[in-house]
């Protein structure tokens, strides 16, 4: 769950800062790339975890609203639902804490058990809220299957496994892949220099976002800089969601990773012009709209 404060500015620490306004919204990044995937137009399901807490319901209740399969989403009586905190300014940007709770408690073994489900899909989308050594099963799961893997890999864990920089895609924002490559990222060209050590390290197609300045994509050796859509920023909480969320779609759907990062950037950019995590996501026809302006 997303609890969300809008102040003029992000406070210093130490500092207090008069808020304008807080909201309740349902949130977590993988429950947000599901939303995201089932308003871009694909049939999802997720693999999830939540407590059995006041958040529980809702959570789950929202994600059934927007049609996202949740057999596989479990209940922990001993752990609280995952929970963020999230300061944003006037300007859009933001600041998050987030408290993984039953996140944290989902294991291999609830992967396993729905190994079937990756494997009738043509792709496996995750994130890093959850469990390394739960990701890594995934990973293995749809590899075996020949299942397309995009990785958003956010949060970046101090350990990050070699295994996930061998999946078919990966996704970085900016900070991401500084994280990664130790590569400061100011302008594209440092995107680029990011984008070829991560393809050292094994990456086989990489999209760094760089929020205005447009995505860089290299793949097959090349690289390509897909401009961002212009908006005004509104909360820039799940863009990144967004965008992997549609990716995961239309690169499913068309094989064409130019078309996939277009379509993700205008899915991203309708996500920041919008308050909320999963309430912000864009459905097909606003995102197509958007492109063919």
């Amino acid at each position: 769950m997303d609890l969300v404060i809008r102040s003029a500015e992000l406070p210093k620490p130490g500092e207090t800062v008069l808020a304008n306004s807080s909201a309740e919204y349902c949130g977590g990044k993988g429950a947000n790339q599901a939303v995201a995937a089932a308003r871009a137009g694909g049939e999802v399901a997720m693999i999830g975890s939540v407590g059995r807490d006041a958040f529980a319901d809702k959570l789950i209740q929202s994600l059934q609203r927007h049609n996202v399969d949740c057999e596989h989403v479990a209940q922990h009586a001993d752990q609280p639902s995952g929970l963020a905190v999230i300061s944003v300014n006037d300007r859009g940007q933001n600041s998050i804490l987030v408290v993984p709770g039953a996140n944290g408690s989902l294991t291999p073994d609830h992967v396993f058990a729905a190994k079937t489900v990756i494997q009738r899909c043509d792709v496996l989308l995750v994130q890093l809220e959850i469990p390394i050594e739960t990701v890594v099963a995934g990973l293995e799961i749809a590899a075996e299957s020949k299942c397309r893997i995009v990785v958003d890999p956010a949060p970046v864990p101090k350990d990050f496994p070699p295994k996930l920089f061998t999946a078919d895609f990966l996704c970085p924002n900016e900070s991401e892949a500084t994280a990664l490559t130790g590569q400061p990222i100011n302008n594209v060209d440092d995107a680029k220099k990011a984008a070829l050590i991560l393809e050292k390290k094994g990456a086989q197609n990489i999209a760094i976002t760089m929020g205005a300045q447009g995505t860089l994509l290299h793949t097959d050796n090349e690289t390509h800089l897909i401009p961002a859509f212009p908006i005004r920023a509104v909360d820039s909480t799940a863009a990144g969601d967004a965008f992997a969320g549609a990716l995961a779609v239309r690169w499913s759907q068309s094989n064409d990773l130019r078309s996939a990062i277009q379509f993700a950037n205008a899915a991203g950019a309708l996500a920041a012009s919008a308050q909320g995590a999963q309430a912000s996501m864009a459905n097909r026809a606003a995102i197509e709209s958007l492109v063919d302006q």
